[in-house]
């Protein structure tokens, strides 16, 4: 899959989670690690985005994702900062911080270094959350830096489209 794909792909689910999200009344935030404000900044290209994205947070560092969003040293010391926990966190700061419905969130090892045991490059955990629920997913993707990047916002953006378009009553984990 090229870029311009991919950009295409990514566009098309922002206009429906736009149109979704207002015609709910609703609005959303963003928390990234290793997408470093692509998720963000791919919604912001839709004119009219204000209406539905609160803000988003770039939390690359740990001490970051501990002060801005609220995650646990405890859980970046016992799971490590690409974990199921640490993206539940995030998120769940995120809904705090921005007082809005929905937040979607990722970190991982876009590469091309920075592989741990158990963690090759391209390895991101993603979340989507909202106060009634939290999915958290792993996928290990192919590619360069930027298309693991982008994969991943593609990935995280899909589950928010269809989550917001098929609301639950209770928390679900994807582990």
């Amino acid at each position: 899959m090229n870029n311009a794909t991919l950009d295409r792909q990514i566009h098309e689910l922002v206009v429906q989670i736009k149109a979704a999200l207002l015609d709910k009344g609703e609005s959303m935030a963003t928390a990234e690690s290793c997408t470093g404000g692509l998720i963000a900044a791919s919604i912001v290209a839709e004119p009219g985005s204000s209406d539905i994205l609160a803000g988003g947070i770039v939390a690359y560092r740990n001490e970051v994702k501990e002060n801005l969003l609220g995650v646990p040293h405890a859980v970046l010391e016992q799971f490590g900062a690409v974990s199921a926990q640490t993206v539940e966190a995030m998120a769940e700061g995120a809904l705090r911080k921005f007082g809005c419905q929905w937040a979607v969130s990722t970190s991982g090892i876009a590469g091309p270094t920075g592989a741990e045991p158990g963690k090759p490059v391209g390895f991101i955990w993603m979340c989507v959350a909202n106060n009634r629920e939290k999915v958290s997913f792993s996928e290990i993707f192919d590619g360069n830096r930027n298309e693991i990047r982008q994969k991943s916002v593609l990935m995280v953006l899909g589950k928010l489209l269809f989550l917001i378009n098929n609301q639950k009553s209770t928390c679900t984990n994807e582990h």
